[in-house]
């Protein structure tokens, strides 16, 4: 991202605390002298606002690192300081400058940087958890959640790219999973030889790291590990006796053959890869819960390119390919999408409420009968999900079954909160639910535990990741006219008005007010059952 090339400043663990200092770079004997001089101390204050609380560690470039707090917004941070300032650390405070102007989810945050002439610091976010170097030392991820890391680091460094700069250091040990599951990239830096292009190869590192716990140490843009790097503790890939890289899936099983491949494409140099962005969004589209990995038959497994005759993919136009998937999996893909198909035509028990224009027409010719009228009957909700965009930790998520499951006792519920509009915390929350195929829908109807809640409807046509970034991508592509919403009955709130020549399979009911919380005051919603019908 900067173009300093200065050291680097990234994360350590300490009792189970994860911040960014200097990830990789152990002292050693070769490392600079510490200055001692002026050294701050437990309690100090520095620009009458960061709290020194804890002396962390010191990295190996002689930088001090400190657990402190910000007496003003009275939230943790970690403090890096440098001695002297000035000159010397003019690298470190133009980095610093340069990551703290892109503001992203999967970035770690920067909030100030400071030089006193005598000593400089960067104050950055403090992050609770571990990097995915640490992670992975009990074994390789799961190939959902390896996914999830990936693509979390892709939108992290199309971020990045889309301003211009290079984020230059993208190894498992600057990759960062915090408590409550958010995935950060931290320590940006290039020292000339970076590009974007490394960045993104950098990926396939990360994704191989994680299916298999081994780095893949391939020549440049992805440089081998050297003394005094984070990468050179990391355990190398294994190859063959003629020196190839072992593909993950001839490392462990269960690697599924499109993420096998795309891992391995990113690492070959005579490989075109795709652009950030392209990238993200491709990961974002394998990024789902392992239940619902039938819905990848949507766009078919990940290619860079396409046979003859076939739609591109979106990663065509980043170059040449190797075929991703061969019959047996397309015919696995085929399969799955059969059973789908089976299930959403016979699992609906439930009779048919309304059979209107089912007989023959008497002015029909002999012999022949009126088409017969879709049946209008309660479809059955296949999926059902929260979805919470603007929370961190997202706690509000549990209980979605509960509203399809013929309870209206029984429901999914928010926290309270001080005013209807979340206490200005968020623009909104939802449910999101599935039909398992498309349907022409009738009426959506939602019981509610109280009155004065609003909503809309709104439909799309695929489904995201169940994370923060998910969850804001759905919302900001999902339709916003769909449906319209009937004066509510009491706690009964229903949509109906909707196009008869469109089908629906994925549809949003997003609230933007919280109705009253009756004698417990403030407020909050709960969300009791929810029916759609239509044919």
């Amino acid at each position: 991202m900067p173009s300093s090339t200065g050291p680097s400043i990234d994360t350590i663990t300490e009792g189970g605390r994860v911040t960014q200092v200097g990830e990789g770079q152990e002292a050693d004997e070769s490392a600079p002298p510490v200055m001692t001089f002026g050294a701050p101390t437990a309690g100090e204050i520095l620009a009458e606002r960061y709290e020194l609380v804890e002396h962390i560690n010191n990295d190996s470039a002689g930088r001090l690192v400190w657990r402190g707090v910000d007496v003003i917004l009275r939230r943790p941070v970690a403090v890096v300081l440098r001695y002297p300032g000035g000159d010397s650390a003019t690298e470190m405070l133009q980095a610093a400058v340069a990551a703290s102007r892109v503001i992203h989810p999967n970035l770690v945050g920067v909030y100030d940087a400071i030089d006193e002439a005598e000593r400089a610091y960067v104050v950055r976010e403090w992050v609770d958890g571990q990097s995915l170097r640490d992670l992975a030392a009990d074994g390789p991820l799961d190939p959902a959640r390896a996914t999830a890391i990936g693509n979390a680091v892709a939108s992290a460094l199309a971020a990045v790219h889309a301003t211009g700069m290079v984020h230059g250091n993208v190894h498992p040990g600057t990759v960062m999973i915090s408590d409550d599951g958010r995935v950060v990239l931290a320590d940006a830096r290039t020292d000339g030889d970076d590009s974007q292009e490394s960045d993104i190869r950098a990926v396939g590192g990360v994704l191989y790291f994680a299916l298999t716990g081994h780095w893949p140490h391939t020549e440049a843009p992805l440089r081998g590990a050297t003394a005094g790097h984070g990468r050179a503790a990391i355990a190398d890939a294994v190859r063959d006796a003629s020196g190839a890289l072992a593909a993950p899936r001839q490392v462990r099983a269960g690697v599924p053959a499109y993420l096998d491949d795309l891992t391995m494409d990113l690492l070959d140099a005579d490989i075109a890869p795709p652009s950030s962005d392209v990238l993200a969004a491709e990961l974002a589209r394998l990024d789902v819960p392992a239940e619902e990995e039938h819905y990848l038959d949507n766009g078919g497994p990940l290619r860079f390119t396409a046979e003859t005759g076939e739609e591109p993919s979106p990663l065509a136009a980043a170059g040449g390919r190797k075929v991703a998937i061969g019959i047996a999996g397309l015919l696995a893909v085929a399969l799955v999408g059969l059973l789908i198909g089976i299930s959403a035509l016979g699992g609906d028990d439930e009779k048919p409420q309304n059979t209107a224009g089912a007989t023959p027409s008497a002015s029909a010719p002999a012999g022949e009968a009126t088409p017969a009228a879709a049946t209008v009957r309660n479809l059955k909700v296949q999926d059902i999900k929260v979805i919470d965009p603007d929370s961190v930790p997202r706690d509000e998520l549990d209980g979605a079954k509960k509203m399809i499951d013929g309870d209206n006792d029984k429901g999914w519920e928010t926290d309270r909160y001080p005013n209807a509009t979340y206490g200005n915390l968020k623009s909104g929350m939802g449910v999101w639910f599935d039909l398992g195929s498309p349907h022409t829908v009738k009426s959506v109807q939602a019981v509610l535990s109280g009155r004065g809640a609003t909503a809309k409807l709104l439909a799309g046509t695929t489904t995201y990741p169940s994370t923060s970034n998910g969850d804001k991508s759905m919302v900001a592509n999902y339709k916003t006219e769909i449906g319209v919403l009937k004066e509510h009955d009491g706690t009964t709130m229903t949509f109906n008005g909707f196009n008869a020549d469109e089908k629906y399979r994925y549809l949003l009911l997003w609230f933007t007010e919280l109705p009253p919380n009756g004698d417990d005051g403030g407020f909050k919603l709960g969300v009791q059952e929810i029916t759609v019908q239509g044919s």
